[in-house]
């Protein structure tokens, strides 16, 4: 029977007395003739946020369990750029999530294969994640880097390309051909190619092929964006369903299927009561992404939607945020795991977050302040190292800086979606929400 918010405990019984009886994990579909010892996939609801949306919870997986709401760090090529795998552990990230499409690409996804899967070929124990190559649907296809908040006012065009690009992908209702951004060559993905590419490099949870679409596209070609990704994910799970049963000696893997719709209402809870509904062969997803380029400002709502037509016991990743107030208003809304670059990204630019907001390391006020990043933070980084230190490896453009910046950025988000889960388990959720944003957003450094 489905789990529902009704047979949880909210916020106001946690501490009051003895707590319900935790609901068995919605069970994944181990493999006939695979290793029983692993556990299957599974989720499992915990404490709910008043309004039955946003929760805590566990996911279960072969290698490990994820404690909800995450944060998980992104290793696009089997590496979280400029730390070791062993250092993204030290910062408490319980899982990553690498890109399909570049592996594919390089070194090859039959080569992790043969290393035994994403984990043991990045020497990464815990649960891993990949994407399904939809994203660059996107930014090959119309050469935008995905953003939340994209000015699109008065802008309505299906042929948009970014300035000075050129599009490397073309999509049509059987699949994508990609140009290879490395040297050109091109390649066909579609939904079988997809799966079998996510099966070979083994992550514990993967995505259904989808069309990501920009913001700029018409609604016209939004609905048909929609029916597109659901014929795809159709196939998806058709092909998913297949490899499992070939694959059997490896561990199960979770397939999600992926929500998109754009900025509309009727298009996103239409798709993802489909995807909630689809079965192939009596597989049906084992949870859900929300994917596509979203109006920043819009960010909960949409989310809402989304999540009020999906079932609660299957766990929903929310894909591409890593901003305090996105998470804060996605994490009400229901999402429980999330993926983005920007901390690696803007840290090997010398952007630094803090408490008190974020502030550029290589500015001359910091060249001689002996401080750490940041008093409060526990991370290796502010342990040891100086911001007159950061600002020095910066401007000496020492490899360094990025190492460096990257434990400091990667550990204040994790540490940040922990607290969140921390604040919903207590009761202090919207407390916490106030609390820390008005301080983030304040201007202090």
């Amino acid at each position: 029977m489905p789990v529902t918010p009704a047979d949880l405990p909210s916020v106001a019984e946690v501490g009051r007395g003895p707590r319900l009886e935790a609901p068995s994990p919605s069970s994944g579909h181990p493999r006939e003739g695979g290793d029983l010892s692993r556990p299957p996939f599974g989720f499992r609801p915990d404490v709910v946020l008043p309004g039955g949306r946003g929760r805590t919870g566990v996911i279960s997986t072969p290698h490990g369990e994820i404690r909800t709401p995450a944060f998980i760090a992104v290793g696009t090529k089997a590496t979280v750029k400029a730390v070791l795998p062993e250092s993204v552990a030290a910062v408490g990230a319980q899982a990553v999530l690498a890109n399909a499409y570049h592996l594919y690409l390089q070194p090859g996804s039959d080569i992790v294969d043969a290393a035994g899967g994403l984990g043991a070929f990045m020497n990464w124990p815990g649960p891993t994640f990949t994407d399904s190559g939809g994203f660059q649907v996107m930014s090959l296809g119309v050469g935008f880097k995905k953003v939340l908040a994209m000015d699109t006012v008065g802008l309505a065009n299906d042929d948009v390309i970014a300035e000075g690009k050129q599009r490397l992908a073309h999509v049509d209702d059987d699949g994508v051909t990609f140009q290879s951004h490395l040297n050109g060559d091109k390649h066909r993905f579609t939904p079988e190619v997809s799966m079998r590419i996510q099966h070979e490099l083994g992550a514990d949870i993967m995505f259904a092929f989808d069309e990501l679409t920009t913001l700029m596209n018409t609604r016209g070609y939004q609905e048909r964006s929609v029916e597109r990704t659901h014929a795809w994910a159709a196939r998806c799970l058709a092909e998913h369903d297949r490899l499992t049963a070939v694959r059997s000696h490896r561990p199960y893997q979770a397939l999600f299927g992926v929500v998109q719709g754009a900025q509309y209402e009727d298009l996103r809870r239409l798709a993802a009561r489909d995807l909630a509904a689809l079965e192939v062969s009596g597989r049906a997803f084992d949870g859900f992404g929300i994917g596509g380029a979203l109006e920043k400002e819009n960010l909960g709502t949409i989310v809402g939607w989304v999540t009020d037509e999906l079932p609660f016991d299957k766990p929903r990743h929310l894909l591409g945020i890593s901003e305090p107030d996105d998470f804060f208003a996605a994490i009400e809304a229901g999402a429980d795991t999330f993926d983005c670059v920007m901390p690696s990204r803007v840290a090997r630019n010398g952007a630094l977050y803090t408490p008190n907001g974020r502030f550029n390391v290589v500015t001359a006020a910091n060249r001689r302040n002996f401080a750490p990043i940041d008093d409060e933070c526990d991370c290796y980084t502010c342990a040891h190292y100086t911001r007159a230190y950061l600002h020095h490896l910066f401007k000496a453009k020492e490899m360094l800086a990025s190492t460096l910046s990257t434990i400091h950025n990667e550990r204040f988000t994790v540490r940040l979606v922990d607290d969140i889960r921390a604040s919903i388990e207590t009761g202090d959720f919207d407390a916490f929400r106030t609390e820390f944003l008005g301080r983030f957003y304040s201007g202090r450094r």
